[in-house]
């Protein structure tokens, strides 16, 4: 294919990709609103950002193994049409439960835009030219990421729109890149006879996270970190992550091939990508509140506040593929990131109410581009170690990973967070001799509170969220331990269409 012809086929496939991090991004100012005016408490912030990157997480393997069975494209399709729904009856809900229900349902559709992005891009290009075309998908990436904050925050401030046209707005997006997709997209689909889907893994899998999620959400708020609801909860994760490893070392078609793990590459590659995502979605997430809470931004200020951080993503994520793809040198990368993403987050871990903005905009931008140089990049090496009919089930290991660092980083800060909050406003209420309220856990007004209790509210953001990315940093630093382990392979020069097309047996027959 012709460099024409690819941009063609990922024209649709980019906006795709656009419309699943923009789903993601463009409540993330909103939330404070969008939590007060429906009643919420910081459970509830936590939750409605983990609901979605839990549902992503379940179904990123089944995305990726269902691409190495069926249809590209009509998947693809698919997971536009489900987030489309999830997304308009998002926009309708009337309390948090609806609306947390409601971001599973976007989840699910992200989960297959993210896995299935990344394995068509696979199937089309080359390890080597790969990581040019991957660049454009950081870029569309770091794009959405500041467009839809800002777009979240414009809108949330506009009165006669208000927040619920955040999960309006995506749709006429994911309409049009289903359009795009059906004309320019043309993959040939690998037929197979007797495919077994393997659900009860996938069950299994939902099931062992989704209460480790629950357990870090809920502990120290609504129960004792030791109690029996800790072990119980605890437990039963334990019990089913086992059942999940019995099942798929027997299944025919597993969700996850446990075998593609005894390759070094894509196990420190896996691991890598868990900590990178609690460091990156955690940064994201919790970066809003800060600005508006700490600092008491509007929701489209503190969209305007975060470029630094974009910034440094575009930059990285593009640099870094086109010098790839010339060099065919990628290690270099993922270390040097590694080094900036975990130096970015110690920087912001000193951050408070008043911390100068150009420190935290020299602290957002190392983030920025520690994030860019890794994300991609670790989906770049695992692809280029697994056989074409595993490509599927390998891209979306590491996205899985990823996603599961996010849900599960995103739940242990958001619980931390809520205990620091707590604590710091009542020890401000004692020194400016008031009485603590009781320890209330809901989102606060700060236009309705006294000047002396804002202070101290604001205060106490501040410095809960420092903490949030002080205690990120270790995991970068594990992210830079791993990644420093994993041995540079050269690239490929062949696409997996076209080594399908060399092996003398059809893909469906292999094995």
């Amino acid at each position: 294919m012709t460099h024409r012809q690819i941009m063609e086929a990922l024209s649709g496939l980019l906006l795709g990709m656009f419309v699943a991090i923009l789903s993601s991004t463009i409540v993330t100012n909103a939330l404070p609103e969008i939590i007060a005016d429906l009643h919420g408490t910081q459970s509830s912030y936590t939750w409605v950002v983990t609901a979605s990157l839990l549902a992503m997480t379940a179904t990123t393997p089944l995305w990726g193994k269902l691409a190495d069975l069926t249809s590209k494209k009509l998947l693809v399709q698919l997971a536009l049409v489900v987030y489309v729904t999830g997304s308009v009856i998002a926009g309708l809900s009337q309390n948090t439960a609806m609306l947390i229900t409601c971001r599973v349902v976007q989840g699910i559709g992200v989960g297959g835009l993210t896995a299935l992005s990344q394995v068509i891009l696979a199937a089309m290009i080359s390890p080597r030219e790969r990581g040019r075309y991957s660049g454009y998908l950081g870029a569309t990436f770091a794009v959405a990421t500041v467009g839809g904050p800002l777009l979240g925050g414009v809108i949330t401030d506009t009165e006669w729109l208000g927040w619920r046209w955040c999960f309006y707005v995506g749709v006429p997006f994911a309409v049009i890149a289903l359009i795009v997709l059906q004309k320019t997209l043309k993959l040939p689909v690998v037929r197979r006879e007797n495919v077994r889907i393997d659900w009860f893994g996938a069950v299994l899998m939902s099931g062992a996270v989704s209460l480790l999620l629950i357990w870090v959400t809920l502990a120290g708020d609504s129960y004792d970190w030791l109690s029996w609801q800790t072990g119980a909860m605890v437990g039963g994760a334990v019990v089913l992550a086992l059942l999940f490893l019995y099942v798929e070392s027997r299944a025919a078609e597993p969700i996850i091939p446990l075998r593609l793990f005894r390759n070094r590459t894509i196990s420190l590659a896996s691991a890598a990508s868990l900590f990178v995502g609690i460091a990156m979605f955690g940064v994201t997430v919790f970066l809003s509140q800060y600005f508006q809470l700490a600092r008491g931004e509007s929701p489209t200020m503190s969209g305007v506040l975060t470029i630094p951080m974009i910034a440094g993503l575009f930059i990285s994520s593009t640099v870094s593929g086109q010098v790839i793809t010339r060099t065919g040198r990628w290690k270099a990368w993922l270390v040097v990131g590694g080094v900036l993403l975990t130096g970015g987050l110690g920087l912001l871990g000193t951050m408070r109410y008043d911390t100068p903005y150009w420190h935290l905009a020299v602290s957002m931008a190392t983030v920025g581009l520690g994030v860019g140089m890794m994300m991609q990049n670790l989906v770049l090496a695992t692809q280029n170690q697994v056989a074409p009919q595993d490509l599927g089930a390998a891209s979306s290991v590491v996205a899985f990973f990823r996603s599961l660092g996010g849900a599960v980083g995103v739940s242990m800060l958001g619980a931390l967070l809520s205990n620091h909050i707590a604590d710091y406003v009542r020890d401000g209420m004692l020194r400016i001799g008031a009485r603590p309220s009781g320890g209330s856990s809901a989102i606060p007004d700060l236009d309705t509170l006294p000047h002396p209790v804002r202070i101290v509210v604001e205060s106490a953001y501040g410095h809960g969220v420092g903490d949030v990315f002080l205690y990120s940093a270790p995991a970068a630093l594990l992210a830079l331990v791993l990644v420093v382990f994993i041995k540079e392979v050269a690239l490929g020069t062949r696409s997996a269409l076209q080594q399908t097309a060399d092996q003398k047996t059809p893909v469906g027959q292999a094995g």
